[in-house]
This record gives C-alpha cells, sequence and structure tokens, in this order.
C-alpha cells in the first residue's frame, strides 16, 4: 500500500520523519487488529483507525484545514466526520446537456368539408299509351245504329216483296218490327262482334278491320237466327221443331243480309277506328321520344 500524500501546510512540523513513522505503527496496529478475530462491536476500518490515530498525534497533518478544528476534543468527533476528512472528494461530473431535437407540434387537422347534401328528383314517369279500344267502342255504338237501320230496311223491304208490308201500313209494320227480339238481338251481338274485333285490333290499321269483319259478320249472322228462335219462342218448341226452325233460317234472305251488313258496316266503321288509331299511335311515339329527351337530359334544378 503506497503512502498517502501528505499536502502541504504552513505549520508543518519540523521533523516529518517522526510523522511518517507514527504513520507507520499506526498501520501495523491496524494489521495486527485486523488480523485480530473482528466481533460486532469492534469492527472498524483499519485505514480509518490509522488515520485517525495520526491524525490525533499530529494534528493538521492529514487535513487541509487550519489547524483551529485540532484545538477541539478528538473524542467529540464523530466517526463519520472523520471518515469524511480522510476520503478525498471525488470530483463532480457535470453530464452534459443533451438537447434533443423537439417532436414535431401535430397542428389540428382541418375541419372537414361540408358535404353537399343529396338532392332526390323524382325521375319522369314513362308516358302511358293511349289505347284505341274506348274510341272503338263509341264508334261501335254509331255503327250498330247504322247497322240496325239497315236490318231493319232489309227486314221491310222483303216484307214488302211478300206482300206483307205496303205503303199504308211501313210505319205500323216497322215500329212492330223495332219491338220484337228478332230485332234487337242481332243488333247487339253486331256492336259486341264490334267492340270485340276493335279491343283485338286496337290501334292496327285497316286491313285487320277488312280481314277480320267477317268475324262480326257471323255475330249479326247467329244473331238473326237467335233472334228466331227467341221470337218462336223456343221453350214452347220441341228439340225437332226447334232444328226445323233453324234449317228454315240458315239461307233466309234476311240472314244473309244480317251477315253481309255486320261486315260492311265493320269494314266502314273500322276504317274511321283505324284512322284515330294511327293518330294515337303518332301520339305514342311522340311522348316517347319526349320521355327518352327528358332522360338523356337529366335531372334539372327549378331557380
Amino acid at each position: 500500500m503506497s503512502d498517502p500524500e501528505v499536502p502541504e501546510s504552513e505549520d508543518k512540523p519540523a521533523d516529518v520523519n517522526d510523522v511518517v513513522d507514527s504513520a507507520n505503527e499506526a498501520l501495523a496496529e491496524a494489521e495486527a487488529a485486523a488480523n485480530a478475530p473482528e466481533t460486532a462491536a469492534d469492527a472498524v476500518d483499519p485505514d480509518v483507525a490509522a488515520f485517525e490515530a495520526a491524525e490525533r498525534e499530529h494534528p493538521g497533518t492529514f487535513s487541509a484545514e487550519p489547524s483551529d478544528a485540532a484545538d477541539a476534543p478528538s473524542d467529540d468527533v464523530p466517526a463519520s466526520d472523520a471518515e469524511t476528512t480522510v476520503i478525498a472528494e471525488e470530483p463532480v461530473v457535470v453530464a452534459e446537456t443533451q438537447v434533443l431535437p423537439s417532436e414535431p407540434v401535430s397542428e389540428p387537422a382541418p375541419a372537414p368539408a361540408p358535404q353537399p347534401q343529396p338532392i332526390f328528383v323524382q325521375a319522369p314517369e314513362p308516358p302511358r299509351p293511349h289505347g284505341n279500344r274506348g274510341t272503338a267502342g263509341l264508334i261501335g255504338l254509331v255503327a250498330t245504329v247504322v247497322f240496325g237501320v239497315l236490318y231493319l230496311a232489309a227486314g221491310l223491304g222483303f216484307g214488302a216483296i211478300s206482300g206483307d208490308v205496303s205503303w199504308a201500313n211501313i210505319g205500323t209494320a216497322a215500329l212492330a218490327e223495332v219491338q220484337t227480339w228478332g230485332f234487337w238481338i242481332p243488333v247487339v251481338l253486331f256492336f259486341i262482334g264490334f267492340w270485340l274485333l276493335g279491343a283485338i285490333i286496337n290501334r292496327g290499321r285497316w286491313a285487320g278491320w277488312v280481314i277480320f269483319g267477317l268475324v262480326v259478320g257471323f255475330f249479326a249472322y247467329g244473331g238473326h237466327i237467335l233472334g228466331q228462335l227467341f221470337e218462336a219462342p223456343f221453350w214452347l218448341l220441341t228439340a225437332s221443331q226447334g232444328w226445323a226452325l233453324v234449317q228454315g233460317e240458315l239461307f233466309a234472305p234476311l240472314a244473309i243480309a244480317a251477315a253481309l251488313f255486320g261486315r260492311e258496316v265493320t269494314i266502314w266503321f273500322g276504317a274511321w277506328a283505324s284512322r284515330i288509331g294511327a293518330r294515337k299511335e303518332e301520339l305514342n311515339a311522340e311522348a316517347q321520344r319526349e320521355y327518352e329527351r327528358t332522360l338523356e337530359a337529366g335531372p334539372t334544378l327549378s331557380r
């Protein structure tokens, strides 16, 4: 163990060898005490005890302070103070202040732009096509009146040929004819046939009325035979009598006249209905084109 360096002092004793010898003796005593069995009461640091003994014999030698502190009795100095006096102060390490880059301050997020509210615009409804069935029914009423007049005239004409009708009783014969089932049943069946054909053809061309006018003529023909059965009346006839009546009317002049009138009236009034149907067809096409233009233009907001 190296000897501690003793700081120079103005009051240093004259004989340094005596101090060194005294310190060596104290170290020897301390080593001897260290070799002795230690107890919990006298377990003392040998180095500290040596320095304390040297300080008691030569006050001020190992202390940097003036010898004024030596005037105080050494017994009153606590062991902790002596230990503090002997141990050299450790250098104070000043930690360098490291400047860390500050974290970037997060700017508040900009408020979201207000979203435009959706505007619901009702889509235009497709145009409803105009039909011709109602018009065909109204035209059928006019055609039925014409058919009834022709049918009545044919009946009076055939009666005049047979001698049953004359200028003197033509009015009475006509009034009696319009009050019978034989007149109204073919008239009603003609109207039903005309209206059904108009409902099927609708806005069709006139060719449909020309071709299928035979169907209306058949309705009128069947109406004549059925009218004669009601005139009999058929519920008072036997089966053989009823069948004989039907056979007699199959080629009757008035039955054939009813079929011809029914077809011809249907053709000519069907031309009227087809002309109106063609006009409605053009209106429907124009409405459809306008609807398509509206869809292509898209929704618009009125200001």
